[in-house]
């Protein structure tokens, strides 16, 4: 289960998330699998190959797979993600890119049918890579544990601090579960010895979710990662789609861990 699972459509986007799969496949000690599934582009082998070289020399010699599949792209991405991956790393083309090859606005999709953990990149994501500080919104899913279980992992082998952060909205009273899972995260993130903090900040932005004030947060923190669970609580089941596809395609190409 120590492979990357690495979907490309061999853009320029695609091409960010070859160079955090090599980072990621490097400091997890992972073999890599760069999947691309065939267009009708003759030269996609090619291609793929000179993927894998650089993908080869940039995570330290690590063992890359190259495979080829047809088909429709979400089906079989996210069917390979259920065959011995540890993480997957992919791009997104952002909101404009809507029908472009592999992932516009179908990210969220992909996202929540991923059998792992994803860590999703644009075009213009920092490399060289850096994960130094994690921002990792309170949530109040009954599955949070394993949010949990892959910031932990993440962190620990990246060397990385994780702010638990929370708005603080005037007048409203969260959940239990969501003030019983920040505890939790907090308490568990510091038994395996995860440097850790824990953030409240006040309600400066009026939105009915709490994205726009997230990603402000990151960037101005300087993270280098955001992580959020792919589907919906309960919570904010409401407005949960645009909020996480918002997050997704931060105009600060800050790269977005996402647990299904």
């Amino acid at each position: 289960m120590n492979d990357i699972l690495c979907p490309t459509d061999l853009t320029p986007a695609s091409g960010t998330a070859l160079h955090y799969a090599a980072a990621l496949g490097a400091q997890l000690n992972a073999s890599i699998t760069l999947l691309h599934v065939v267009d009708k582009e003759p030269r996609s082998a090619e291609v793929l190959h000179q993927a894998a070289e650089l993908v080869g020399s940039e995570s330290g010699g690590r063992t890359v797979r190259e495979v080829l599949r047809s088909g429709d792209p979400l089906d079989q991405i996210a069917r390979e993600s259920a065959h011995g991956h540890s993480f997957m790393v992919c791009a997104t083309h952002g909101p404009r890119g809507l029908r472009q090859s592999l992932l516009g606005a179908d990210i969220l999709k992909l996202v929540r049918r991923s059998a792992v953990p994803t860590l999703v990149v644009q075009e213009h994501s920092p490399v060289p890579v850096a994960l130094k500080r994690i921002v990792m919104p309170v949530a109040s899913h009954s599955d949070a544990d394993k949010l949990i279980e892959a910031v932990a992992r993440l962190a620990k082998v990246c060397g990385s601090s994780v702010e638990v952060y929370q708005v603080m909205r005037p007048g409203d009273q969260p959940s239990e579960h969501l003030l019983t899972n920040k505890v939790m995260m907090l308490q568990r993130l510091e038994a395996v010895g995860v440097p850790v903090k824990e953030v409240n900040e006040p309600s400066t932005v009026f939105s009915a979710g709490f994205a726009e004030q997230t990603i402000r947060h990151a960037h101005e923190a300087g993270a280098g990662c955001i992580a959020i669970m792919a589907h919906a609580s309960d919570d904010h089941r409401w407005i949960a789609d645009a909020e996480k596809e918002r997050v997704l395609t931060n105009a600060h190409g800050i790269p977005v861990l996402c647990v299904p």
